[in-house]
């Protein structure tokens, strides 16, 4: 490839993808190593390197993903989570984006990868914790009929394009003393469980009863 001098609105660009790269790694850090790559010089490609996790250094090459994008201006311009790997056998989920010059020329790409075993970790970790084993007994820490209280409360509230939590003084006043008269309301705690689901206070569910 033949030397030139790199045009200032390049130097500016790549110098402004440098800060673009910084921010992100310090947002998701530590996950996510963020590269800066100039793509004018293959041999040294590697301008930055922000939250390290490969172990590679600035001055190192291009990669194969940068090469294509040097060959062929119509090369997407981004790649986003494909799978990849560390040189340690990690695996990483890595999105590339090509930066373009005024010309449409590849100059430069940001290049996210993430570390995937620390997510598998927690995700491992996370089922673990969820389990359940049998028991020799049922048990239910809800009231009877107490999902049953909350999915006619839903019905009604889906019915007027509305959530529970959001339906108007009048609406909620017609749900509840529909609730008393379909029995639902004289169940244990009945009129505490209704009042969590509408967001009201059971002072004001009682008021609406009335």
């Amino acid at each position: 490839m033949p030397e030139h001098t790199p045009a200032p609105d390049q130097e500016t660009l790549i110098a402004q993808l440098d800060q673009i790269a910084a921010g992100l790694a310090q947002t998701f850090a530590p996950f996510c190593e963020v590269v800066v790559h100039d793509l004018r010089d293959p041999d040294h490609a590697i301008l930055a390197i922000h939250n390290n996790l490969s172990g590679r250094a600035p001055g190192d090459p291009a990669t194969e993903l940068g090469l294509a994008r040097i060959a062929d201006s119509a090369y997407p311009q981004v790649v986003a989570n494909y799978a990849n790997r560390f040189a340690d056998g990690r695996p990483a989920k890595s999105t590339s984006i090509g930066i373009k010059d005024a010309q449409g020329s590849y100059v430069a790409a940001l290049c996210l990868n993430v570390d995937m075993s620390m997510f598998r970790s927690m995700q491992n970790a996370l089922q673990q914790f969820s389990a359940t084993g049998a028991a020799p007994f049922q048990e239910s820490l809800d009231p009877a009929n107490a999902e049953a209280i909350r999915r006619r409360i839903d019905q009604y509230a889906a019915g007027l394009a509305a959530s529970p939590q959001l339906l108007k003084a009048d609406d909620r006043r017609a749900l509840m003393r529909e609730l008393k008269a379909a029995g639902f309301l004289e169940v244990r705690r009945a009129m505490e469980i209704a009042a969590a689901h509408l967001g009201i206070s059971r002072a004001t569910a009682y008021n609406d009863v009335k």
